[in-house]
């Protein structure tokens, strides 16, 4: 669906239609309904780009199946697992608000956009099985995740996924599994938030429409905007910019010319994923399973085997594979966007930055290059009788990397999402990737905290946005608040239809 509507200076310009945006508008919308507020998308069509269900894992980032997130055994055996209870508690927050936007009537049928599937981490080999073991002793400690179970039974593993066992070798395996897990559409999410918006008084949203340039108006910003339908460049001015434009938003911090963006840099990475459309494959799986990151591979590239439902359809994706690209975006991307970006304030970090990852550059190139066999060989470590004919290869979304002059010699490749944001707290811009998508009601909750603050300094705006997000200033990681996290799960996933 196409959108033109234009909010002459409008309080908040939102640039990206993705799923930060999105929860951005929609909130603010609703802490505060006089706010005018305008989006403008690229694209001819809203969330196209690292949001669109295709462009992404779709997985409910919890910390339940990601090993990523508890990458090795302290020096007593143990498992640090707090990096996956904040990422749970914060995954939960975003439930809390888009199970608020049904109830409201801001987004439609809850299946259209979140289904509930197992989530379950799957390894082998004797230290594999010992490590999953005490990462599973160490989560089930916490209330978060008392229902996790741990098994090294083939027969139960086969029950939970039967791909994974079927043909498989005499190497020891191990499984955790936990059914709370979920698949998400972040693309329908953003969609209907997004038309949501722009059926209120004093929003607009414009597809097809590029911000090209971003410059100081006063106490605000006055952005250049193209209309690729007609060629037309209007201006327009905002007292608040939020930059959520994925691989683009580099660029227009770096016309913005904060001072905060002086020495970003920004390294490309495509993706592509192998598809399975067979029914009679598709109907025995029904799972997201993660496994440990294999050799020489980026953290990103941890492989997985998910089921999803997209477009009203279950289907399997496995991967991801890495590709190199110089492209920032996607679909609206161009091949000179890395080298464009490219500046004397950040040519430095770059260049050392790549010196000590040249593994990773090769990496890339490598993996790029692939046939389909060699893709099948790392299938098989999950499902051993795949068979090359039931699968296909797809371009997935491309993750741009920033890269800031405190990284030194910091591998490129990391988890985490970070919010740039001026002094004057007038721009703030997105950078950064997994699990940003899940956490993405939390992370602009903190834009709102840092950036408008006076729309939470009254007991109205407080009660507001208690009703969107009911833990929002609580700490349900407490043993203590055991029950009230297990109340307000309750009433979220029986709004959501999660069971």
């Amino acid at each position: 669906m196409k959108y033109s509507t234009h909010i002459p200076n409008p309080d908040v310009i939102l640039i990206g239609s993705g799923i930060m945006s999105a929860n951005l508008g929609a909130m603010l919308k609703r802490l505060a309904p006089q706010l005018k507020i305008q989006v403008y998308e690229v694209t001819e069509e809203l969330a196209q780009e690292a949001s669109n269900g295709w462009n992404n894992a779709g997985t409910g980032h919890a910390g339940i199946c990601e090993l990523s997130y508890t990458p090795s055994r302290e020096a007593d055996g143990t498992v640090d697992v707090r990096r996956v209870i904040e990422i749970f508690e914060l995954f939960e927050r975003s439930k809390q608000f888009w199970s608020y936007a049904v109830a409201e009537g801001m987004i439609a049928h809850p299946r259209s956009f979140i289904n509930p599937v197992a989530h379950l981490s799957f390894v082998h080999g004797a230290d594999q099985v010992d490590f999953l073991k005490a990462r599973h002793a160490g989560m089930a400690a916490h209330h978060f995740f008392k229902d996790m179970v741990y098994t090294t039974d083939r027969a139960t593993i086969g029950r939970w996924a039967p791909l994974l066992t079927e043909g498989r070798d005499a190497v020891p395996i191990a499984a955790t599994k936990m059914d709370s897990g979920t698949d998400v559409n972040f693309g329908e999410i953003s969609r209907q938030l997004l038309d949501w918006l722009s059926r209120q008084d004093g929003c607009g949203v414009a597809t097809n429409h590029r911000v090209i340039d971003l410059q100081r108006s006063g106490a605000g910003w006055e952005a250049s905007i193209k209309d690729f339908a007609t060629g037309e460049i209007r201006k327009n001015t905002a007292k608040f910019v939020f930059v959520g434009a994925g691989g683009g938003s580099l660029r227009l911090l770096q016309q913005a010319g904060i001072p905060e963006s002086k020495g970003l840099g920004g390294f490309p990475i495509g993706g592509q994923w192998l598809v399975c459309d067979n029914p009679a494959i598709v109907q025995r799986h029904q799972a997201k399973v993660y496994g440990q990151a294999l050799e020489a591979a980026p953290t990103m590239a941890v492989p997985h085997l998910d089921t999803r439902v997209l477009d009203g359809k279950k289907t399997l994706l496995f991967g991801p594979f890495a590709a190199w690209t110089t492209k920032f975006l996607h679909r609206k991307g161009s091949w000179t966007d890395l080298p464009r970006s490219v500046r004397p304030d950040n040519i430095g970090t770059l260049l050392k930055i790549a010196y000590h990852n040249l593994p990773l550059v090769r990496y890339l190139v490598q993996q790029g290059t692939q046939s389909m066999a060699d893709r099948m060989k790392v299938l098989h470590i999950f499902y051993p009788a795949a068979k090359a004919e039931d699968w296909k290869l797809i371009d997935a979304g491309i993750r741009v990397q920033a890269i800031k002059q405190t990284d030194g010699e910091a591998g490129i490749v990391h988890y985490g999402t970070e919010v740039i944001t001026n002094a004057d707290r007038t721009i703030s811009a997105l950078l950064g990737a997994s699990p940003g998508a899940s956490v993405g009601v939390n992370i602009v909750l903190e834009v709102i905290k840092l950036c408008q603050p006076q729309l939470l300094a009254t007991p109205e705006g407080r009660a507001r946005m208690k009703a969107m997000i009911p833990t929002w200033d609580e700490d349900t990681k407490l043993p203590a608040n055991a029950a009230r996290f297990a109340e307000v799960q309750r009433r979220t996933n029986e709004l959501l239809q999660l069971g």
